[in-house]
């Protein structure tokens, strides 16, 4: 396999991080604007923060409470 150049991986990981980014921000957005969350919203904040992307994904999933 050729090796990648420093600007190929750029163009490979620069929109995940910026999605990845993106999605945290906005889970947060609405974990702190949420009237109710599944669960202790402390706890939701410190898993989008330190989960990462599966944070996110879970808050989403499992975290919004539907009225």
């Amino acid at each position: 396999m050729d090796d990648l150049t420093t600007a190929q991986l750029v163009s490979i990981i620069g929109p995940l991080v910026f999605i990845q980014l993106l999605l945290l921000i906005i889970a947060l957005l609405v974990c702190i604007r949420a009237k109710e969350t599944q669960g202790p919203r402390w706890m939701w904040i410190l898993l989008i923060l330190f989960g990462s992307f599966i944070g996110s994904i879970l808050f989403f999933v499992m975290g919004r409470r539907t009225s």
